[in-house]
């Protein structure tokens, strides 16, 4: 079978590009500025340089002001004047209102279940407004037009809304005192079934740790965390993580796609159908994935492990999400930017730096090791290490030492040991793992 796609959906596609494009113009006028790292979002709708990801009225605006190019973009080549442009007689075909499916849905009567495009112009009460013939099995394109400018309005499930009405979530695993700033709600109250989105924002310094069915599903998007360790271990439908510092995240199993975008020295890890990045720093992915990771433009210093952890449930929620311990491409990233030749831009951990990864919660599951097992030579380093270890205790229990002796040598490893926690910053985990409410096994808030 070969692969394809929608002509006219991928026409749309390319065309929404612009919504991020950078206008020197504006840049002179300071608002706004020619790099995408600089911008500092924010939600509130209040700042004139806000990233536009993240923005539902930002998104409606750019639909209503390019409307017009986007109909005729759509339009057959018989419909257009010499100069590319539709006229007053200009019908729009029905597999271009399906096109537009791709980017516009909406409800009826205010309801809460959400149908595309093209199944609301069908409709027939729509018709006298929309210009839709049974005959010809088209639309008026200027009735179309204003039907569409009429009714169009900003996502009330999307980002902008999730944060003004939706629910805020509780953590099984949190640091009183510390999120004042945090920002972390999803829309599951509000939204369909089908619209579910978790969105965190602005944590700092925090361990968060949740699974529940309020995640499963979840569009999740993880925006602005810095020194954070946060834990979502429930099967998810995508995860965007996007100007985040210094942070770990521990996902479950994702069944479409995790983006990196615009990050420094974060570390992901995660079993995903697919993983892109772009715009990242010093970030490294433990991975297992049946599609090749994407390196899209601008990444620096970039390095790829297999997966190397687990928690009890992890292999129900593989199964759960279609995902598989075959293939596994986390070794075989490709390089989709200008930058393709510069292999450099990214690593395969070495052996000798890796380490397994242990989710510090109890849950109920049958999962007690790595789902696929590890690579030869990951084997060998951690068997390796093993063995020092196992001859450093053989030699300090032949060592003779008189119990004074010992407790001085445990002071000594002590401390060596907090000196090591303080310069890897892991003492900030270890210190705000508290311990959970009594009778709790779920990582569950």
């Amino acid at each position: 079978g070969q692969l394809s796609v929608d002509t006219l959906q991928f026409l749309l596609f390319l065309y929404v590009q612009q919504v991020n494009k950078v206008s020197l113009r504006r840049s002179l006028i300071g608002e706004e500025w020619p790099s995408p790292r600089i911008k500092s979002p924010s939600l509130s709708g209040k700042s004139t340089s806000e990233n536009k990801n993240w923005n539902d009225q930002d998104h409606c605006a750019f639909v209503q002001s390019h409307l017009l190019d986007m109909l005729e973009l759509l339009l057959e080549p018989e419909q257009l004047t010499a100069s590319s442009h539709s006229t007053h007689s200009s019908v729009v075909s029905y597999e271009a209102v399906c096109a537009l499916s791709f980017l516009i849905e909406g409800t009826l009567n205010k309801s809460r279940t959400v149908y595309p495009l093209h199944e609301l112009a069908l409709w027939q009460p729509c018709h006298r407004r929309n210009g839709y013939s049974k005959v010809s099995r088209a639309f008026s394109f200027s009735k179309l037009e204003s039907w569409l400018r009429s009714c169009l309005t900003t996502n009330p499930f999307g980002m902008t809304a999730c944060f003004k009405s939706g629910k805020k979530l509780a953590w099984a695993q949190q640091v009183e005192g510390t999120t004042k700033r945090a920002k972390i709600a999803c829309n599951t109250c509000v939204a369909p079934a089908a619209f579910p989105m978790v969105i965190m924002s602005q944590v700092y310094k925090q361990t968060l740790a949740k699974s529940s069915s309020t995640l499963v599903g979840a569009h999740v998007r993880i925006h602005r965390c810095n020194k954070s360790f946060i834990y979502l271990l429930s099967p998810l439908r995508s995860v965007t993580i996007e100007k985040c510092r210094n942070s770990t995240f521990v996902l479950g199993p994702v069944q479409a796609s995790v983006h990196v975008h615009s990050c420094d020295n974060v570390k992901v890890i995660v079993v995903c159908h697919r993983l892109s990045l772009s715009s990242t720093t010093g970030c490294t992915f433990y991975i297992l994935t049946p599609t090749q990771p994407l390196i899209l433009s601008g990444n620096q210093a970039v390095s790829f492990a297999p997966f190397h952890t687990h928690y009890p449930m992890l292999e129900d929620h593989m199964a759960q999400v279609g995902l598989a311990t075959l293939p596994n491409y986390w070794d075989s990233p490709m390089l989709v930017c200008k930058e393709s030749s510069d292999t450099s831009i990214f690593r395969l951990l070495p052996p000798s730096d890796f380490y397994t990864f242990v989710i510090p919660f109890e849950m109920e599951g049958d999962t007690t090791e790595t789902p696929g097992g590890l690579p030869h030579a990951y084997r060998k380093a951690l068997s390796q290490r093993e063995q020092k270890v196992q001859i450093w205790q053989k030699m300090v229990k032949e060592a003779g030492l008189t119990k004074d002796q010992r407790k001085q040598f445990q002071i000594l490893v002590e401390k060596k040991f907090y000196e090591w926690l303080f310069q890897t910053g892991n003492h900030q985990q270890l210190d705000s793992l508290v311990p959970p409410a009594v009778g709790s096994k779920q990582a569950a808030g």
